[in-house]
Order: structure tokens, then C-alpha cells, then sequence
């Protein structure tokens, strides 16, 4: 009985020596499998902080470009003539800013005879419309500068790229004198080849009252209306060739007329397309 208790009592020590030696390797092999992970951790943090490389979480939103650009464009420097009378007709504009933040500039009208008619220069802040991608919002102010006397607008609208590639710009206008005006404007690049392009374009305009001093009438005032083939040369020289159309309805015709003018008025066109 004393040898059986005594070695019950040697496997019992035995079992617990056993039980403490295996505990003791499992820690150790945990130990040794935790060491890379720790150290590969403590060598990319130390990588990571010696390259100034940051992890995604810890990036800074990306900012705008705020870099400058401009841009210079007369799409009509052109003379018109119908055989016995000619006039000249300038069309341009131009930009300057950043991708989101522009200053506008635009200005247009007739020459003849010496004599600046149906002109107008706006200055206008441009920016895209959120949910819009190819449109602008455009205010500012526009000055009809001609040979009339002159007034001045507020001047609110958009520009942009309507679809299939068409281009669009309705503007509205108001003055302190309780005047409303509008305009809008559209045209299309149509590529016979990558050279010779045809430019349809309209222009109409609109104004609530008559002003007879700049030979205005309410309602649809004027149409002015043409085709264009240009040769670019270069994307920023083009010579072109076409035909235009202009035509004054209701006071404003009665008043084209009082002054000689003519109300339905077709020329041929020739001039040049630049840009810069």
C-alpha cells in the first residue's frame, strides 16, 4: 500500500510538473509567433515615419487646383455685305481664373459707316453649376457701348454644353430703371473633316419695354442668324466664309425703319476666327 500510494503520488507530481512544463512552451512558442508581427510592425512604422509616407486614414482631402489660366477667343472678326452697303461685326470673349473661380469678359456689335451700333461688354463672374458638370453660372454687369447712349445692366445666366455638344448661353438683364432685357445665344461645331468645320449660330434678344434712344421695342427685338465654314489653319487661326442673317421685329423694325435701315437683312460673310 505504501508503494502504491507513493507512486500515485510520483505520477501525481509527475502530471503536475508535466502540465507546467507544457504551459511553458505554449507561451513560449506565442511569444516567438508574436515577435515578427511586432517587429514588422515597428519597422513599417519606423519606415513610414522616416519616408513622410501617410496611410490613407491620415491623408488630407485633396485640395482644388488653383492654378491661373486664360483664354482669348474672337469667333467673329468678319466683314458683311449685302452688294451696296458693308458693315463690320466683332464677336469674342474671354476668361481668366481658376478651375472653379473666372472673371468673364464679352463684347460684341456692328461698325458702319464709322458708327459703332448694337454693341455691348459684360464683365461677368463664372462658375460650375454643382450637379451641372457642363454648365456655368454667370453674373456680373454688361454696358451698351455704341454709338447710342449708353445703360447698364445687371446681367444674370449660364453657359455651357448642352447635349449632343450643343452650345447654349441665355442671359437675363435688369436695370434700375425697371428695364428687363434677354438674350440667347447657341451654336454648333459641325466637322465635315478635322480641318473644315461648319458653325451654325443664333442670337435672339428680348426686352420688356421700348427705348427708343437705342432704336429698341418690346418683345422680340432682333434675330441676328448665320452658317460658317472656317479652314483652321491652326486650332488658333481660321480663316471662314458664309452667310448671315438679320431680321428686327415689332418697334424695333418700326424704328430700324424710321432710320433707314434695313428690317430683313441677308449678307455674305467673310472673316477670321482667332484665339489665343
Amino acid at each position: 500500500m505504501r508503494t502504491t500510494t507513493a507512486g500515485r503520488e510520483s505520477t501525481a507530481e509527475f502530471d503536475s510538473a508535466s502540465a507546467s512544463a507544457l504551459m511553458l512552451i505554449l507561451v513560449l512558442v506565442g511569444l516567438i509567433a508574436l515577435a515578427p508581427s511586432v517587429t514588422n510592425a515597428q519597422s513599417t512604422a519606423t519606415t513610414t515615419q522616416n519616408s513622410g509616407v501617410t496611410s490613407p486614414e491620415e491623408e488630407e482631402p485633396p485640395v482644388m487646383d488653383n492654378q491661373i489660366f486664360g483664354h482669348i477667343l474672337f469667333d467673329q472678326l468678319e466683314g458683311r455685305t449685302n452688294g451696296p452697303d458693308n458693315e463690320f461685326r466683332w464677336d469674342g470673349e474671354g476668361w481668366i481664373g481658376t478651375d472653379m473661380n473666372k472673371l468673364w469678359f464679352k463684347s460684341e456689335g456692328f461698325a458702319e459707316h464709322g458708327v459703332a451700333t448694337d454693341g455691348d461688354t459684360e464683365a461677368l463672374y463664372d462658375r460650375p453649376i454643382p450637379y451641372l458638370r457642363y454648365f456655368d453660372f454667370q453674373a456680373g454687369v454688361r454696358y451698351d457701348l455704341d454709338s447710342n447712349p449708353g445703360m447698364t445692366w445687371g446681367a444674370v445666366g449660364i453657359e455651357g454644353l448642352a447635349p449632343y455638344f450643343f452650345e447654349f448661353a441665355p442671359t437675363f438683364y435688369f436695370s434700375d430703371r425697371g428695364r428687363f432685357a434677354g438674350k440667347v445665344t447657341g451654336w454648333y461645331d459641325l466637322l465635315l473633316t478635322n480641318r473644315l468645320i461648319m458653325q451654325p449660330e443664333f442670337e435672339v434678344n428680348f426686352y420688356n419695354t421700348n427705348d427708343p434712344s437705342r432704336g429698341i421695342g418690346s418683345g422680340l427685338s432682333d434675330l441676328d442668324t448665320g452658317v460658317r465654314i472656317r479652314y483652321e489653319i491652326s486650332r488658333k487661326f481660321a480663316p471662314y466664309i458664309g452667310f448671315a442673317y438679320t431680321q428686327t421685329f415689332g418697334e424695333t423694325a418700326r424704328f430700324t425703319r424710321e432710320e433707314g435701315g434695313i428690317v430683313n437683312d441677308p449678307r455674305f460673310i467673310f472673316g477670321t476666327r482667332v484665339w489665343y
